[in-house]
């Protein structure tokens, strides 16, 4: 158990915001004036100084998650970048197998409002508990689906694989926020999204390996059982270890904010009134809608990949998986890019659009040159794609806190991930078809039709950088000769928990 040193700096900012948040937004006074509270920090020392202690296990928890988050995501491509493998174990047509991906944007639409509301109300054990179980559930029905008649069987294992993704993407951010000290919430979300990443590159990567293109169906089912058989036993061990080693939170929070999110009445947050607020908010609208352009065509591209790459270089599977991972690899080099640099420049608004605008030029670039001959050209086209496509996943969910401060991030993220889905079910049918009426340069056109449309909407946005001027603000007062120290603990009343934990 230890103090926090900077209690006297947070305890400012954290009076400031109470004091100036209305100056911030008059538009939204009698709201904030209705939310906002200054109460004492509970967890009080007689010398008044509030405990708070990072413990060592915090990188177990991050660990963990990292762990099933990535054995989920690696599921979600296994079936779309062997496609025509699958199609001619199952005897079914592309269109069946684009689903095995598509489910998992179709199953998180409805899920994650109830999800959402369940992590906020039970917390992180029971969701992680819920999502490894599910998890497994899913990987030992798909080795029980094996045979060329059980195509309906595998697809209830992939069914149940996406039903535990919705317990995964809104994770992150709330267990860095309960785990770990101010200084390492960016970082410890970073560990939590990479393990996701990490699991689509792997996606790409090994099922081309580990299911070669053989055609006596009876060895094609014994390197199937395989890939399935690993899967299974990763998704077991991994089940086993949450259930002993992941902890609900831990005993003295890392955090002043922690301190203060404990000691809020839950009935004190409303998630319906919320969501209505956001929907109300224009600029997020315009990024919600813009974001949902972007990553549906990334979902797209990576679902229908193989069909592409086979079309024009026939045999090469493997080469199809290792650009599949090019196009993740760069994208996790141009996430953490951009997140250094908005930590930098503060400049969202201006660097979600050139970013977005690269994204379009790259799609452009890769639609022309992908049936040039040469396999090495669609690796470095495919590169610079992920590296903007992918890069801009971070830019949308921080400019989404900007414009939606402040309101909850797990709100916010869950409308973006929402509009992500629909926008990424949407693209892949309708790429899909096109390539089958009219070739893939028309396919991957289409999609640039959509990411310049995406680019002229991002550039409509009003830069309403509603966090960025509460801290301002809160500085300027302190700079004006505010007290150097405060008893009590003024706060904005967040808008969910996971406000009250970032």
């Amino acid at each position: 158990m230890g103090d926090n040193p900077d209690f006297d700096e947070e305890e400012i900012k954290e009076e400031k915001n109470c004091l100036d948040l209305g100056k911030t937004n008059p538009s939204k006074s009698v709201y904030l004036e209705e939310h906002i509270e200054c109460t004492s920090i509970p967890n009080v020392n007689k010398d008044n100084t509030t405990t708070t202690h990072v413990y060592k296990r915090r990188w177990v928890m991050v660990l963990l998650f990292s762990s099933y988050s990535l054995c989920n995501a690696f599921q979600w491509i296994q079936y779309g970048i062997i496609n025509n493998i699958f199609m001619k174990f199952y005897n079914v047509d592309s269109f069946a197998i684009d689903w095995m991906s598509m489910i998992y944007m179709l199953t998180y639409i409805p899920f994650i409002w109830p999800v959402s509301w369940l992590l906020d109300k039970k917390g992180l054990r029971l969701i992680a508990l819920l999502a490894t179980a599910i998890n497994c559930l899913g990987t030992w029905i798909k080795v029980a689906s094996v045979k060329q008649n059980l195509f309906w069987v595998t697809m209830l294992g992939q069914f149940a694989g996406s039903l535990s993704q919705v317990f995964i993407l809104g994770m992150p951010s709330r267990l860095a926020s309960v785990w770990f000290g101010s200084e390492e919430v960016s970082t410890a979300c970073s560990i939590g999204v990479f393990g996701n990443q990490l699991g689509i590159a792997i996606g790409f990567l090994v099922p081309p390996i580990l299911v070669p293109n053989v055609d006596d169906m009876d060895e094609l089912a014994y390197h199937i059982s395989i890939m399935f058989y690993i899967t299974a036993g990763m998704a077991t061990v991994i089940f086993i270890l949450v259930v002993f080693m992941f902890q609900e939170k831990p005993e003295i929070p890392p955090t002043l904010a922690q301190v203060q999110a404990r000691s809020t009445p839950p009935e004190e947050y409303s998630y319906m009134a919320s969501i209505l607020r956001l929907l109300r908010n224009l600029p997020f609208m315009l990024l919600v809608i813009s974001y949902g352009l972007n990553v549906g065509c990334f979902y797209a591209v990576s679902t229908l990949l193989n069909r592409m790459i086979i079309e024009h270089y026939p045999g090469e599977e493997v080469n199809a998986g290792r650009i599949g991972l090019t196009i993740v690899i760069a994208g996790m080099v141009g996430s953490l890019i951009c997140g250094i640099w908005l930590d930098k420049t503060k400049t969202y608004k201006q660097t979600t659009l050139a970013v977005y605008l690269m994204s379009f030029m790259g799609m452009v670039v890769y639609a022309f040159t992908l049936n040039l001959g040469h396999i090495w050209v669609v690796f470095v086209t495919s590169g610079a794609l992920g590296f903007f496509m992918t890069g801009y996943l971070p830019l949308g969910f921080e400019f989404a806190v900007e414009l939606t401060f402040p309101e909850g991030e797990g709100t916010s993220s869950g409308l973006l991930n929402c509009s992500a889905q629909i926008f990424g079910i949407i693209f892949t049918i309708g790429q899909g078809k096109i390539i089958d009426h009219f070739g893939t340069f028309a396919g991957n056109i289409f999609l640039c039709v959509f990411l310049l449309i995406g680019t002229i909407m991002t550039a409509f946005i009003k830069s309403d950088l509603r966090r960025q001027k509460a801290n301002h603000l809160a500085e300027n007062q302190v700079a004006a000769g505010s007290p150097s120290r405060v008893q009590d603990y003024g706060a904005t009343a967040p808008s969910s928990p996971q406000e009250q934990q970032s």
